[in-house]
């Protein structure tokens, strides 16, 4: 449609993720974390009440997770959680390292100097978290981390790729896993070190290697359960 000259343009507004992503994303946590076991029902009221959402959204929200493999449908006892072992999420994480490399190089010739600042702010913030402790505000801090570097590597549909696979990295149970926080705080060292001399190679190995073993170490978590 063509706007009529002096008409305003319509405003752009800023939608929060649809209510059947957000049962996806908080029932996929509570499976990869472990909090959900395999073989234990989940009823899609149950959920919608935990949310606070409808039961329609909490429904397609768990069928999502059939398609994705982590729950299955049995015929009049509904959602249960299929298996999901070690090797599965180091999988995962093996094509998510891929991914992250990948954006890790194109992203290190681009990345300004206050990038690097910002890069650099962000990971002394999780280094303290981390010695304090404070799990939770090393996962934001490391999320952001993140974040800025595939953002600045200007490739829309690897970061499309690499989003759908971050559902296994359990966000609200981050402090959970033993390990995680410290991995952040100490490798993405590497990771800067290799930014600030422009080395794409060197970036690319050092976050490759920082995301397999962050699978690693969620596959061991899960394993000794």
């Amino acid at each position: 449609m063509v706007r009529k000259s002096g008409a305003r343009a319509p405003r752009t507004v800023r939608r929060r993720p649809r209510l059947s992503d957000e049962v996806s994303e908080y029932v996929r946590e509570l499976i990869v974390s472990g909090q959900l076991k395999p073989g234990e029902f989940i009823r899609p009221e149950n959920v919608a009440d935990e949310l606070g959402v409808s039961a329609t959204p909490s429904r397609e929200g768990l069928l999502s997770l059939q398609s994705e493999g982590l729950l299955r449908v049995e015929p009049r006892r509904g959602f249960v959680v299929a298996p999901l072992s070690g090797d599965d999420i180091e999988d995962v994480f093996a094509g998510q390292a891929l991914l992250a490399g990948e954006l890790t190089a194109r992203a290190t010739p681009r990345l300004s100097d206050d990038d690097l600042a910002r890069l650099e702010q962000l990971q002394e913030q999780l280094e303290t978290a981390a010695a304090a402790a404070d799990g939770d505000e090393v996962e934001r801090l490391n999320h952001e981390f993140h974040r800025t570097i595939y953002r600045a590597a200007g490739s829309p549909k690897l970061s499309w790729m690499i989003k759908s696979s971050l559902g296994y990295a359990p966000r609200r149970f981050f402090a959970s896993v033993q390990g995680w926080p410290e991995a952040s705080a100490h490798d993405h060292r590497a990771i800067l070190d290799s930014l600030r001399v422009r080395d794409p190679d060197g970036a690319r190995g050092s976050m490759t290697d920082h995301v397999r073993k962050a699978g690693q170490l969620l596959a061991e978590h899960r394993r000794g359960e």
